[in-house]
């Protein structure tokens, strides 16, 4: 296991173990959808009160715990201290994705829900923040559907994981019923993924959300998973898909985003470079013409892994002239 995902996995004991798991429940993040535009959302940010941690900050404006702390390199997560400005990464630029149903971008550890539009209302994204798989036990990738909604759910622990558990002294039964201590949480929407038993699900442990923990699954929020699974129908499609490099349009500006890669020991799982987001910006441009390039403000995104919207180059149109 690498140092980040020991370091990571300790934080999010720790913070199981310190913070009571309840706080206020995190904000929903819907955003009405534009033809014109790749992003959405507003960033923003606020000043730290003595108390605060960034794991209460996160989900009390419905981000996650890698968004928050990756927004804020320098910044102590349990001690930010009275008067610190915390960065909100609330701006976003959407996958490389159809907008139907549901698309989660595993290293962004983020949701997002197209769900149909009614006639004559505008069409809008809902996103929520989610842990995904560890290292070892990897998200798969993929175009799959919902095949099952359940309502508290019961808990089987495949026999890799209790094994897993007991070599740590933490023996499970073999069935974990539904309640306040299933670790799924009290909504669940299985996945139809050949082989393993793949699921979008609540926690009982919401201080982790937004970290690359869990068996495989997907995990959200207690009140996420509740309004998602009221909204999401039987055979939605959901697309699983690795984008820690994001690029897109908005008001004549091109943005990059970029977020640090999932941790893998899946030899299929190519670490991205900056080739590969040269590559994408360079799409953008040949597609929408442009004026040129900052490429060290993409060099700075890449570097940085922020997870914040960064302009690198104007829209032609919008260079003409010096006007903007």
């Amino acid at each position: 296991m690498s140092q980040r995902s020991f370091l990571g996995q300790w934080l999010f004991l720790l913070a199981v173990a310190s913070l009571a798991a309840a706080g206020m429940p995190a904000r929903a993040a819907t955003y009405a959808l534009s033809a014109d535009s790749d992003l959405v959302g507003e960033y923003a940010e606020l000043r730290a009160a003595h108390d605060d941690t960034l794991i209460d900050l996160a989900r009390r404006e419905g981000l996650g715990y890698e968004e928050i702390v990756n927004a804020n390199p320098g910044v102590d997560p349990w001690l930010p201290g009275e008067g610190t400005i915390v960065r909100l990464p609330l701006r976003r630029v959407l996958p490389d994705a159809p907008h139907e149903g549901i698309v989660v971008n595993l290293p962004e550890h983020r949701l997002y829900y197209y769900p149909p539009a009614k006639p004559g209302e505008a069409r809008v994204v809902v996103s929520y923040p989610v842990s995904v798989g560890k290292m070892d036990w990897s998200t798969p990738l993929g175009l799959t559907k919902i095949e099952k909604k359940i309502k508290d759910p019961a808990w089987y622990p495949p026999e890799s994981v209790r094994m897993e558990h007991a070599a740590h002294g933490d023996i499970l039964p073999k069935m974990i019923p539904a309640g306040p201590d299933n670790p799924m949480g009290l909504f669940a929407m299985r996945l139809a993924i050949p082989g393993g038993s793949y699921l979008i699900h609540g926690t009982n442990k919401p201080a982790g959300i937004g970290m690359q923990v869990t068996h495989g699954c997907m995990r959200l929020y207690p009140e996420h998973i509740e309004a998602l699974f009221k909204m999401v129908a039987v055979d939605t499609p959901v697309r699983l898909v690795n984008q820690p490099h994001k690029v897109g349009w908005s008001d004549g500006h091109l943005y990059v985003e970029v977020h640090p890669p999932l941790e893998a020991t899946n030899s299929a799982v190519i670490a991205p470079d900056r080739t590969s987001l040269a590559r994408l910006v360079a799409n953008a441009v040949r597609v929408h013409p442009a004026g040129p390039v900052t490429w060290e403000r993409a060099e700075n995104a890449f570097e940085q892994a922020q997870g914040i919207p960064m302009p690198v180059a104007d829209s032609a149109a919008a260079t003409v002239g010096g006007q903007h």
